[in-house]
């Protein structure tokens, strides 16, 4: 799983050669399939298999080797020796910081990040990701304005470019009054009507001579075309036009000042507004990016320096002309992949969020300018861009550091956010001596593990299928993890199931069906409400259950520990990854957040989210008293999937690149830290300080777990996945889901 330092060049060019044949950018999976199934036809029925064979052993000859009875003698070591051959995977990388970064990824019992903590070569991007980070100042050859009337194009004019039109010729109309700020006011209108329909057209700097030359003759077609062409015919000859003084600089304009008091600041805020609105929708972006180059480059020239035209057809430029922008299309679906500092834009936007819920949740202590619900909402909204910047951030670290100081961060900060909430809930629920917050607090951490092993698998299932026919993935891999489930759900409801079989069933009130009471003698079936098992009522809980809880508590990170010696160490070829590809050394790559930076960021991180995990806590009660939705089916989706949403989007994106191994992992290892680290993390925090957390659950929690583990073992078996196994999964998680919507209120709430 290390990174190799050098190669061989018969190593390198048989790498060089497989990364031309792989049609996936990450993965081999076809080579791969198809001597699957030549395995699976020739090996199926043979009795034997070979009794040795090496890593490097080529199919074709383990194929052969099956084929002959007289060398085989076992066929578990023909299947050992199979899926040590299918193991042999390449992952490329651009440098050995991202190769770092990929080999601590497919660690097991980690969380995974896909965010790239180095900068990409813009040279090696694709054409579709170059045209998101290409400027507004360069013009490209464009076929036709037919091809410019999108639907894009057309929701620009009806969102942004009419009033930004309007406003143009408003203020241009206010340049012609004052009389000295009539240059301004042409060009405002010569703005308006570009802004109304900015495509296909082009503003231009233009210098002394081209300025001259459309001054003395107006008429003529100073237009991009010939402002592109160097032919002597777009300029009069010396001889032909008298020199003419150079105009007088433009601070030294009284004209000048008269524009930037009256008509510069109403175009800052119409720009401002438009820029905010366009960068807040993200597929408007350049949108975003023109109107910011006019406020900061264009309405700051001088106005007889501005030339509006049509954009060239042409790539050149006049030597006296500067080309300052040139938009052909105002949306760009692609946008979801773009990225300021390494940073996504969708975090980029939310972390707003995170301010507004501080600030109104904390000076807001009335409620006077937003609701509970509000506040609630702001405040479960702005974990999302926390967690991806705590995942960043354990991303960089991991990437600039060994695998053990990787570890330790990623263990420190992985679960953070969970913990976050889970312990804030629990004190605010003991504080207020209100034990719903408790049974939130178990909901949320059933919907976590529900989510994790269900919903998430079979989206990126759905999703990658989609695309790929059939996916593969490591089943021995798979079959680790699903076995550290077993042991997980098994230890964490044990306590249950013991104070189920112990317990004494204990009911509130009981009627028969004709209204009588529990004393009376009429006949008939009787129904029972708010019936539990009374735990309290003599030594069980104190001598049984309590010590029980103890017990598992420690037993789940010791299974945990053996679990990662049995995958890095002793049996570390279940994860033997080989980085291949032109990696070039550490220093060689620019790195976006320096391992100090990202330490920062992540002890920022966690404050921010405990505050935010306070104000979510403290104005989460008039949502549980909704009287139409139970308070289990909240704790299961928004408390248990919101704080996942960062995890989810990783978990697509392995399946969209055809690494749907990837995409599994990342459930399984949050449903694992679930019950081995996060769950006894809790009973140890209530036994230090006491907030009435007992490992305790309901029914409901202790069967659809159950029965969510028994069902992602089974769909994990063959190896393979498709988008008819994912949508199987996708279902069962909805029926779960629409169980915790009409279940009945727990109790306590």
């Amino acid at each position: 799983m290390s990174v190799p330092a050098a190669h061989s060049p018969d190593t390198s060019s048989r790498r060089r050669r497989q990364a031309e044949q792989t049609q996936d950018p990450l993965w081999e999976h076809d080579h791969h399939h198809r001597h699957e199934q030549m395995y699976d036809r020739l090996c199926g029925d043979s009795t034997g298999a070979c009794a040795s064979s090496s890593h490097h052993t080529s199919c074709a000859a383990l194929i052969t080797s099956c084929l002959s009875p007289h060398t085989c003698s076992s066929r578990n070591a023909c299947e050992e020796s199979w899926e040590d051959i299918q193991q042999k995977r390449t992952i490329r990388a651009e440098n050995e910081v991202e190769a770092n970064k990929l080999v601590n990824n497919y660690r097991f019992g980690f969380r995974k990040w896909k965010s790239h903590v180095t900068e990409r070569s813009f040279q090696d991007r694709s054409d579709v990701v170059k045209e998101l980070y290409s400027e507004l100042n360069v013009i490209k050859p464009h076929s036709g304005s037919g091809r410019l009337i999108t639907c894009g194009n057309v929701t620009y004019v009806l969102l942004f470019g009419w009033w930004v039109s309007l406003a143009y010729y408003l203020v241009g109309i206010l340049m012609f009054i004052t009389v000295i700020g009539v240059p301004y006011g042409k060009l405002c209108w010569k703005l308006a009507c570009y802004f109304l329909w900015p495509f296909s057209k082009s503003i231009h700097e233009i210098g002394n001579t081209l300025r001259r030359c459309c001054e003395q003759a107006p008429d003529c077609e100073c237009n991009s075309d010939r402002l592109g062409d160097n032919s002597p015919l777009l300029l009069p000859s010396p001889t032909e036009v008298p020199v003419q003084p150079l105009h007088t600089p433009y601070w030294h304009r009284f004209s000048t000042y008269v524009w930037l008091l009256l008509g510069y600041p109403p175009l800052v805020v119409i720009h401002f507004l438009v820029c905010f609105l366009s960068w807040i929708l993200i597929f408007t972006i350049p949108v975003s990016k023109m109107n910011l180059r006019a406020l900061c480059v264009i309405l700051l020239l001088p106005p007889e320096d501005v030339f509006v035209s049509t954009c060239s057809q042409q790539k050149h430029q006049d030597s006296e002309t500067r080309a300052l922008l040139c938009c052909y299309q105002a949306t760009n679906w692609y946008y979801y992949k773009y990225t300021v500092d390494g940073i996504n834009v969708f975090a980029v936007n939310l972390l707003p969020l995170v301010i507004v819920a501080i600030i109104i949740g904390y000076i807001d202590k009335e409620n006077k300018y937003a609701t509970s619900d509000v506040k609630f909402a702001i405040a479960i909204c702005s974990i999302i861009p926390l967690s991806y910047y705590i995942g960043m951030g354990i991303a960089s670290i991991s990437a600039q550091s060994n695998f053990a100081v990787g570890a330790v961060v990623n263990a420190t900060f992985g679960s953070i956010t969970e913990l976050t909430f889970y312990i804030t809930a629990l004190i605010r629920g003991h504080k207020a001596a209100n034990p719903c917050l408790q049974e939130v607090v178990k909901a949320a951490l059933t919907g976590t593990l529900l989510g994790c092993i269900l919903f998430i698998p079979g989206i990126c299932m759905i999703i990658g299928g989609l695309r790929h026919s059939e996916q593969r993935f490591n089943s021995r891999s798979a079959g680790v993890s699903s076995a550290l489930l077993f042991i997980s759900v098994g230890g964490v409801f044990a306590p249950t199931l013991f104070s189920k079989a112990y317990g004494n069933l204990v009911c509130d009130a009981c009627t028969n069906s004709i209204g009588g009471n529990s004393t009376s003698n009429s006949s008939g079936p009787f129904i029972c409400y708010n019936c539990h098992y009374d735990l309290n009522n003599g030594t069980l809980f104190h001598s049984h259950v309590e010590p029980l809880v103890y017990t598992v508590s420690v037993l789940l990170p010791v299974a945990y520990i053996i679990g990662l010696i049995f995958t890095l160490k002793t049996h570390s070829h279940i994860y033997n990854i080989h980085v291949g590809g032109q990696v070039t050394s550490h220093h060689g790559a620019v790195v976006h957040w320096s391992r100090w930076r990202s330490l920062v960021i992540l002890i920022v991180a966690t404050v921010l989210m405990s505050a935010c995990a306070d104000l979510a806590t403290e104005h989460i009660q008039p949502i549980l008293n909704q009287p139409n939705i139970s308070q289990y089916f909240i704790g299961v989706t928004v408390l248990a999937m919101v704080p996942e949403i960062p995890e989810i989007v990783n978990g697509i994106q392995f399946a969209l690149q055809n690494n749907i191994s990837l995409s599994l992992e990342v459930g399984s290892c949050i449903a694992v830290q679930v019950c081995m680290l996060q769950i006894p993390i809790l009973v140890l925090f209530n036994v230090f300080y006491d907030v009435g957390f007992v490992l305790l659950f309901s029914d409901m929690h202790l069967w659809a777990s159950i029965f969510g583990v028994i069902l992602v073992n089974y769909i994990f078996m063959d190896g393979k996945s498709d988008y008819f196994q994912g949508t199987a999964l996708v279902v069962v998680y909805f029926i779960l889901l629409a169980l915790y919507y009409f279940a009945p209120t727990p109790a306590g709430c």
